[in-house]
């Protein structure tokens, strides 16, 4: 079943390995059906370069494996909430690449990713957050569920859609994407971690940040425009009479 979304997941896992952003096994894709009832996932564990469209894994909301003879990738209940909460995401990335990840774990306090630039306005309607700490008892229970809910948390909590900001940091865990599909939430964490490297190059050339605290961002007019011109209601960025 959903052998075309099996094939869309595959490659978009393997765009992760191809662009760096992760080592090992770490990291997965998903990708869910048109009906929204089933999301095709990356196996638990199982090295890159041994994984084949055959061996995705077909879930339903519940988490329950509908087919394959894998288990499913860790990350499945956090990747379930944001299908749940946002009929919008089609795709959902998860990395620990290198830059993302070193903002998600650089304070006791939640680091956003700051907006300081027309690189990161064009994807990113503002500062990309980060969330809270996971508390004791998030952790103990269902801790990959209540990944996938403080990420709806943190969103809800700066008023952000998906399509506005989509990317949001775990604290001390690293970044999640999502997008319409699943080459689209690979493309957000191919997006993000240039961003992130460019911020903290900016960062420590401009001696700017001490303790979390970041003392310039861009013009709001700026990021607006940007951001806008991409994805406002005039937008005009790319070719008009695309097929």
């Amino acid at each position: 079943m959903l052998e075309q979304l099996k094939e869309e997941v595959y490659r978009a896992n393997m765009m992760l390995k191809e662009h760096n952003l992760v080592i090992l096994t770490w990291g997965n894709v998903s990708g869910i059906d048109a009906n929204h009832e089933y999301v095709v996932i990356k196996p638990s564990g199982v090295e890159y370069d041994k994984l084949t469209p055959e061996s995705m894994v077909v879930v339903n909301l519940r988490g329950e494996v509908v087919e394959g003879d894998l288990k499913p990738s860790s990350d499945t209940p956090t990747h379930i909430e944001l299908y749940k909460t946002y009929k919008e995401i089609g795709g959902v990335c998860h990395t620990h690449s290198l830059y993302a990840t070193s903002f998600a774990q650089c304070s006791t306090q939640s680091v956003n990713i700051p907006a300081l630039g027309t690189t990161h306005a064009d994807y990113f309607d503002g500062a990309i957050p980060c969330t809270r700490a996971l508390k004791k008892k998030e952790i103990r229970s269902d801790y990959e569920k209540n990944t996938g809910l403080v990420i709806v948390e943190t969103l809800e909590k700066e008023k952000l859609s998906p399509e506005q900001m989509p990317a949001v940091l775990v604290k001390s865990h690293g970044p999640f994407t999502f997008g319409k599909n699943a080459a689209e939430a690979v493309e957000h964490s191919i997006i993000l971690e240039e961003v992130a490297h460019l911020a903290a190059n900016s960062i420590l050339l401009t001696g700017v940040m001490s303790l979390g605290i970041i003392g310039y961002k861009m013009q709001d007019e700026l990021l607006r425009k940007h951001f806008d011109r991409k994805h406002g209601a005039n937008a005009y960025y790319g070719q008009t009479n695309k097929k």
